[in-house]
């Protein structure tokens, strides 16, 4: 018998690989930015993605991505109501900025508004969910931080605090659950490319973000994509040993 009929009996003899079920995911914030692209990344691996912002996305089209418009402030009990009862993935990427204004010159109500979405509503997202991956004993939880995590001037002082302490909470989260088979980490982001940090390139012909790259160590804005790609990897189940880090992505930011 010729040596093509043999790697041909070969590949007909072979076992077949078991076909994977896609994950569902639940991204937060996924209208632009790293949100979106977190959702563009699990949809083009065969993932189920839920998004939910207070926006519509306009770039995602594809027939596995459900949206789920709602504000993240205040009680999410009714867009709990309209979301699966169960995630292998959460993202819980939804943040907002404070135009870098210190204490006296942010109202108690900007203060409130700004914590409501990057620390409330993830501490209300993971109550609501975490219950049932720990029945599992499955599933990750990722959490989006920031370098203004762990060193003042990525923010204001509202936003600054707020990123601090969901840096606490996901250490804390990590801690208390690191032996119920879920996984948690959070994603401590530099400068990114995004609608969110628009405001650098606008202005003054974009001397802020000129500024911003010329002190970020390698010399550039890192681009949403990248972030999505180390997200893609904390949820792969390979890096399972990393439980409880908070993965900077930065430039070299930090390292000053």
């Amino acid at each position: 018998m010729s040596s093509p009929k043999l790697k041909q009996l070969g590949q007909l003899l072979r076992p077949a690989k078991k076909a994977v079920a896609a994950r569902k995911v639940l991204v937060t914030g996924c209208a632009s930015g790293i949100g979106q692209a977190q959702a563009q990344y699990f949809l083009e691996n065969g993932d189920l993605v839920w998004g939910v912002d207070q926006n519509t996305p306009k770039n995602i089209g594809h027939l596995d991505f459900s949206f789920v418009k709602a504000d993240l402030t205040g009680d999410l009990t009714a867009l709990f109501a309209r979301l699966p009862r169960h995630f292998d993935i959460i993202c819980n990427t939804a943040g907002v900025l404070d135009d870098y204004k210190p204490l006296l010159e942010t109202s108690e109500a900007e203060f409130s508004a700004i914590w409501s979405t990057n620390l409330l509503s993830v501490i209300q997202i993971t109550r609501h969910f975490l219950p049932q991956m720990i029945a599992e004993k499955s599933g990750v939880l990722i959490n989006m931080c920031s370098i203004a995590s762990f060193v003042a001037g990525g923010g204001g002082a509202a936003y600054t605090t707020s990123k601090h302490a969901l840096a606490g909470f996901t250490r804390q989260l990590a801690l208390d659950y690191a032996q119920d088979g879920v996984q948690i980490f959070g994603i401590a982001p530099g400068a990114v490319k995004t609608s969110m940090n628009q405001k650098d390139f606008d202005e003054n012909g974009g001397k802020m973000a000129d500024w911003v790259a010329s002190e970020t160590p390698v010399g550039r804005w890192a681009e949403p994509s990248e972030v999505a790609e180390l997200t893609g990897f904390l949820a792969s189940g390979k890096a399972s040993y990393m439980h409880g880090q908070i993965v900077k992505i930065d430039g070299g930011w930090t390292l000053k």
